[in-house]
């Protein structure tokens, strides 16, 4: 178990349940436009949206990282 949690990987829980304290805290309705539609949506599933996708990214990023390795 030691082996598993190591500093960097306790610095990222810690950070997601911090993002995830804030988007449940700010839960107000707000307009959101991107480019051209208005939506109206609470403001933790505008955030939870974007923790999501930058989430994702994050994944992707390392996968293309890892891959871009071992192709050298």
């Amino acid at each position: 178990m030691r082996q598993r949690m190591t500093p960097a990987r306790i610095t990222v829980l810690v950070l997601g349940v911090l993002a995830l304290i804030f988007i449940f805290e700010n839960t107000h309705s707000v307009r959101i436009r991107l480019l051209i539609p208005e939506v109206t949506m609470p403001l933790w599933g505008a955030l939870l949206i974007t923790f999501v996708i930058g989430g994702l990214v994050g994944i992707y990023a390392q996968f293309a990282r890892r891959r871009r390795r071992r192709n050298r």
